[in-house]
């Protein structure tokens, strides 16, 4: 219970699909550990989806639905936050999507896309929570990354290698900047994971036909020194640690959770 008594708010909460994605396993355990949880995703129904498997697990849970990408619908979340659970102590970004496409190859509207998605609805997200945060003794916010934000992954994917880039630095300053105000700021880097999204992207960005999926996964899987991809658990996990009061004296860091397979090149 280490997040008992907390009030956290999901950034991406649904799922695309079958399965735990980061968000939803993300959301579920902060809720595990004694947080009550806003659910916040742009499709009403896999917010509500992953709130009710809070309630059903007796905790407490609300479902909201907006843009990431529009500053007055992550207030509103804020808000709700506030007003359903007397404050916002817990911030996860989980935002995302993946355009395939190197700098010749990308438009440029896929590129503008990118970076709303991705890393303007973490700077929005942010702006909104953390004077409240910083109003009621202090805050932690996880952004979830990505390895890919430290190296090429051997497919074209530059605006999702920019934007964790960027997603990356913007953690450390703003940690620097509101340390004093008792927010901490750390991002999760995720590796080869097997999620929805992650199935979703290589059928739709890579052509991979969906049964032959587990065969691509087997490939991936077998780059990992440990042996398996990652899924929604291994980063809820590592989220909530960093979350909770036991990482009180951490900010500002990236952690990697790739199962070792950024130590082989």
């Amino acid at each position: 219970m280490r997040l008992n008594g907390k009030s956290a708010l999901v950034i991406g909460a649904g799922s695309i699909g079958d399965g735990w994605g980061n968000g939803k396993a993300c959301a579920v355990q902060f809720a595990r550990e004694g947080a009550s949880v806003v659910c916040f995703d742009i499709d009403r129904a896999a917010a509500e989806a992953t709130a009710e498997i809070i309630r059903g697990e007796g905790g407490g849970a609300v479902a909201v639905s907006g843009d990431a990408t529009r500053s007055d619908d992550l207030l509103s979340a804020v808000n709700t936050a506030t007003a359903s659970f007397g404050g916002l102590h817990v911030l996860l970004n989980n935002v995302g999507t993946i355009i395939m496409g190197g700098v010749v190859e990308l438009s440029e509207e896929d590129w503008d896309r990118i970076f709303d998605i991705n890393l303007k609805s973490c700077f929005l997200a942010m702006k909104h929570a953390i004077p409240v945060m910083a109003e009621g003794g202090g805050g932690a916010i996880v952004n979830v990354s990505s390895i890919s934000s430290l190296r090429y992954l051997n497919t074209p994917y530059v605006g999702y290698y920019t934007t964790k880039g960027a997603m990356n630095h913007m953690t450390r300053v703003t940690a620097a900047q509101y340390a004093p105000s008792q927010v901490r700021v750390n991002a999760v880097l995720p590796g080869l994971m097997d999620t929805p999204m992650a199935r979703d992207s290589a059928i739709r960005n890579r052509g991979i036909r969906p049964e032959d999926i587990d065969a691509a996964w087997q490939e991936k899987a077998s780059r990992v020194p440990l042996g398996r991809m990652g899924d929604g658990w291994d980063i809820a996990h590592a989220a909530a640690f960093l979350a909770s009061d036991q990482a009180n004296f951490i900010t500002g860091q990236c952690l990697v959770v790739d199962g070792g397979q950024t130590l082989c090149g």
